[in-house]
């Protein structure tokens, strides 16, 4: 096969590992358990609470989006339950913005628990880690935040 022939099979395979690569999100961490939506959702507010955090706001996201979702002729339901707890740390946050004041943006700290329609008995955990950006004492704090995600998800799930 000439290299003229090949050139163009290889821009394709570039894209579409390109694409897949950007799809996978880094920051993004999505686990799961067999079990009880009720059940997982109250060990992450005790996870939350053995730390000494509070739940600052619970969002029904899957509720809003039953609800609008009729409302604009999209009726398909998306999720069984889905909830994000938002929730922040006074020292976790402190030391992130003292290292950078930019590092606003990756307060408060979320996690999202949700069932899927066709996954009856499974329940999701997902949150977002921030970057490892910046100075390296932004670096070592925000390691810090997705350490305390992992942290909570891991005593949630277990």
């Amino acid at each position: 096969m000439s290299a003229r022939r090949i050139w163009p099979w290889l821009l394709i395979v570039a894209a579409a590992l390109s694409a897949s690569s950007q799809a996978a999100e880094p920051g993004v961490v999505v686990r799961s358990v067999k079990g009880d939506f009720a059940d997982v959702e109250e060990r992450v507010l005790i996870a939350l609470q053995n730390r000494g955090l509070v739940l600052n706001y619970t969002a029904h996201i899957g509720t809003m989006l039953e609800r609008t979702g009729k409302d604009i002729g999209r009726p398909r339901l998306l999720y069984r339950d889905a909830q994000m707890l938002e929730f922040c740390s006074v020292v976790v946050s402190r030391d992130t913005m003292e290292a950078d004041p930019r590092n606003i943006v990756f307060c408060p700290y979320s996690i999202a628990i949700y069932t899927l329609p066709k996954e009856p008995g499974r329940v999701y955990v997902a949150y977002r880690k921030p970057p490892a950006i910046g100075s390296d004492q932004s670096v070592k704090a925000l390691r810090a935040v997705g350490k305390l995600l992992d942290d909570i998800a891991d005593e949630a799930l277990k």
